[in-house]
Formats: C-alpha cells, structure tokens, sequence
C-alpha cells in the first residue's frame, strides 16, 4: 500500500521562516490574480475547497479552470491578504476592493505539504474575522 500512496514531505513548522515562505508567495499570487503562480505552488493533488458551498475541486488542472472561469466571470478583482493563523496554519483575511477600501470577503486557510500548498479553503462568510483580529475593512491605496 505504501508503494502506491503519495510521497508527502513534512510540512514546515508553524510560524518557521519556510512556512512564512510558502505562505508569502501564494498571497502575492493571489492578491495580483496571478493564477499560473497560484497553481505553481500546489500539489498534484491539491484540493480547493468552498464550505460550506459544495463545491470542490482537485488536482491542478481543475484548480486552475476554476480560477480562470471566475476570474473572467468576475471581471478584474484587486484583492489583499492579511496574514493570521487558523487551526494552526496559514491563513489570510481576504479583502476585495470596493472602490477607495477593501471590504472583507472572508479567509482563506492553507495547509501545507513540504514547499507546496496541498489544500486550499477558502471561507467567503466574514462572521469570523473578529475572531481573529481582522477588521471588517481596510483602507485603499
């Protein structure tokens, strides 16, 4: 069984520079909608996750088809990301601009495996980010 499972490296201790690493370069890429960037940083068979919408997508193809199909829908989106921790991970406040600010939109939670993201979950409720020290909005520049 263990020749057919994937070989996973351990992921980087919390708060560790590695971590800050991966963590930095995925929120860069995300913020500037960089999606080829994003998806470098993923796993073959990273997952990206909506709770509690049931939408689910693996592997780095479907990742990517995902990003670039709302991305279009969507039109051109600024964003910015607040780091914080969740259930001891990455994590990000995300803020989509809205004009002269950047209104919440929720987290975004990374789990790491090795110098790759193998899960990507992104939260859209804002109810929680009080409870992590985020505010509701911040100021556009």
């Amino acid at each position: 069984m263990a020749s057919r499972l994937p070989v996973r490296e351990r992921a980087p201790l919390p708060r560790s520079a590695r971590e800050w690493e991966v963590a930095t370069r995925f929120a860069t890429a995300f913020a500037a909608n960089d999606i080829d960037a994003v998806v470098a940083l993923l796993t073959d068979d990273a997952w990206f996750t909506m709770p509690p919408v049931t939408l689910e997508y693996q592997g780095r193809e479907a990742i990517a088809a995902f990003l670039r199909d709302i991305s279009t829908w969507q039109g051109p989106r600024r964003y910015r990301l607040v780091p914080t921790r969740a259930n001891g991970q990455p994590a990000f406040g995300c803020y989509l601009q809205e004009g002269k600010v950047f209104r919440a939109h929720g987290m975004i939670v990374l789990t790491l495996d090795g110098d790759q993201i193998s899960a990507v979950t992104r939260f859209v409720d804002n109810g929680n980010l009080a409870r992590f020290g985020l505010p509701p909005m911040l100021a556009g520049s």
